[in-house]
């Protein structure tokens, strides 16, 4: 018996998280400030009790469950309509490198080291911090960087090339070996236009992993078998 109750309060408390989620909504999961940190933190603490802790009542759980929503919404809503609140509930972006100088101060502040700065450079391909004009420390806890003038990437509006075509969104037909029906109809595509594809290539359904209608208008296709005679960080 107690574990058949353990059971359904774990199924309750899964199925009530979801729909807490839902109604937050993602801004809540993706950025992941201040004080959606501290609901978070604290609807997952109260959740693993309804889920295991048999010594205190359902009815008291959903009560404090729905009261800490009921307050992370309505945070969320006067963040949304007040600045200032908005400020103080979710901070505010902090500057790293201005003018291709390191904020020393801002860093101590926030607990940032250089090591953890040049990783994070690195991870938007940044290897060399002078490169850097600014950097800034947003409140989803990711780094934005932009980079010196000289160092900017060449786009194509600055060669002034005309006849540039649009580009699409990605439309995958294949995934994981299996055709994606309603991306087809979605988009009038047939079976039988992407056998024909399929057959351009030399393949068959069955050696195909993936395989999307890239941005550009050309089909893509990634094999099972990939044909690389030396793959790194083969498991």
């Amino acid at each position: 018996m107690e574990l058949w109750e353990t059971m359904l309060r774990s199924i309750s408390a899964f199925a009530l998280m979801m729909f807490l989620a839902r109604l937050l909504g993602k801004p809540t999961i993706a950025q992941m400030t201040y004080h959606d940190f501290v609901a978070v933190i604290t609807l997952g603490s109260i959740t693993a009790n309804l889920a295991f802790n048999n010594t205190i009542s359902i009815r008291i759980l959903l009560t404090s469950m729905l009261t800490f929503t009921g307050i992370a919404y309505l945070l969320m809503v006067l963040a949304m309509k007040n600045q200032k609140l908005r400020s103080w509930f979710s901070g505010k972006p902090t500057v790293l490198i201005q003018e291709g100088k390191i904020m020393e101060g801002n860093m101590r502040k926030l607990k940032v080291t250089l090591d953890t700065l040049n990783q994070e450079l690195r991870g938007k391909n940044f290897f060399n911090i002078q490169d850097v004009q600014y950097a800034v420390l947003e409140l989803n806890g990711s780094i934005s960087v932009l980079p010196k003038p000289d160092c900017m990437p060449v786009v194509k509006k600055d060669l002034h090339l005309k006849g540039q075509t649009e580009l699409a969104f990605p439309i995958e037909l294949i995934m994981d070996g299996d055709i994606i029906e309603a991306n087809l109809q979605q988009n009038n595509l047939t079976t039988e236009w992407l056998q024909a594809q399929i057959k351009k290539k030399g393949l068959s359904l069955k050696e195909i992993n993936y395989a999307v209608i890239s941005t550009d208008g050309n089909v893509y296709f990634d094999e099972y078998k990939d044909q690389i005679k030396s793959p790194i960080d083969k498991e």
